[in-house]
Order: structure tokens, then sequence, then C-alpha cells
């Protein structure tokens, strides 16, 4: 299930996604997660949702509402359909964060390691029944495929799970603020994507609105981290 929904759904929608819209737009639709998150825990484990939390989601929801308004009207055909598959995504993150509380407790390496097992299972099926493609890929593209895989996504799970059960979610929930700002600086550098003034005010409303429904504060955040180090 972890494999399932943390890895192998939402890699494959957002390659669906990046054939489309931007890496740019990509991180910050990435960002929703949390929200997403809120949204299941409190329909699946009824929890509580705090007026922050509905402010929150809220805010978040207008930033979503602004960059697919308006970059809508500048993708090819089939752009609303990627930035859906790019929610759809963080969806089956929120997913995964939850079904991770009501299933049996995993130690940290075996929870890495073993969901990316569990998603490679899942693909091959997906992998022998796409058509072969008529050229062979450059080497270049096969690097890239690799260091997507082990080091963004293999190691990234190692270090990201051995995070929380260090520090705590508190520290560990610093990814979702930084996804977008390095897929900003990325997308802008390499890729020379354009940064317009929609995806600077949905990109902020989008942290801001996350922000707000995960009770971010990075005041806490220093004093916690601070803490634990003395401790």
């Amino acid at each position: 299930m972890l494999g399932f929904f943390n890895s192998a759904l939402p890699f494959l929608l957002f390659a669906y996604a990046a054939q489309t819209i931007s890496a740019l737009l990509l991180s910050i639709l990435n960002a929703t997660a949390p929200m997403w998150a809120a949204v299941i825990a409190r329909v699946w484990l009824k929890s509580e949702l705090s007026m922050s939390k509905w402010v929150g989601m809220s805010i978040g929801l207008a930033g979503v509402a602004v960059l697919a308004g308006v970059e809508s009207m500048t993708l090819p055909t089939g752009g609303m359909w990627a930035i859906a598959a790019g929610l759809a995504a963080t969806l089956s993150y929120g997913i995964a964060t939850n079904y991770t509380k009501v299933a049996p407790n995993v130690e940290s390496f075996s929870n890495a390691h073993g969901s990316m097992w569990a998603a490679t299972l899942v693909i091959i099926p997906v992998a022998l029944a796409t058509p072969v493609p008529a050229e062979v890929p450059l080497v270049p593209t096969g690097l890239a495929v690799l260091a997507l895989a082990i080091v963004c996504s293999g190691f990234a799970y190692l270090i990201y799970f051995r995070l929380i059960a260090d520090f705590g979610g508190v520290s560990a929930l610093t990814v979702t603020f930084l996804s977008p700002v390095f897929g900003t600086l990325w997308g802008a550098w390499l890729l020379g994507e354009p940064v317009t003034w929609a995806t600077a005010v949905g990109g902020l409303l989008v942290v801001l609105g996350t922000a707000k429904v995960t009770g971010f504060s990075p005041m806490a955040l220093f004093g916690r981290t601070k803490q634990e180090g003395t401790t």
C-alpha cells in the first residue's frame, strides 16, 4: 500500500504531467500534499480540522486556482489534465501519509527500501505493457533516469524516513517548503522556464496555505531543534 500510494502512483502521474507542464509548476503543486493529507485525515480518521487549517486550505486552494487559471491560457492541449495529474499525485501522497498512521509501525530503513521494492513490483506490469521506444535512449537520458531512481528517490527516502525517526515530523516538514524554492531555481536556471507573476503569487499562496494547515512555525522548529540538540 505504501509503495503504491507513496511512490508508484505519484511517480507515474508526475511523469505524465511533466510532459506538458513545467517542472517549476509541478514543484509548486507538490507542496499541496499536506493539505490533501489534512482533508483525508478529516474524512478517513475523523480528525478535527481547526479554523486555522480551514483558512490554510482556502489560501492554498486560491494559490492553485491562480496557477491553474493563468497557466491554462498558455498551456498546450491537455495542460489542464497535466495539472490534474499533478494534484492527483499529491493526493496520493496524502493517502500514504494517513496510511502510515494506521498501519503497523515499521523501522525507518525498512520503510524506505521496502516501499521502493513494492513500488517496483507494481510498476513492472505497466512497464512490460508499454510499447518499446522507436529509438534507444541516449546515455545522458539513461544516466538521468538512474540519478532520479538512486539519488532522488532511493537515498532521499532513506534520509527522509531517518529524519522523521530522529527529529520528528515537524523538522521533516521543511521538505514541503523547500520543494517550490528549489523547483523554481532549477526550472529557471537549468531549463530556462519563466518565473511569471502567477507563478510567484500562486506559489506563495500555496506555501502559506500549507504552513497554516501543518501549523508550521519557523520559531517553534528552531526552538525544538535546539532543545533536541541539547538533550
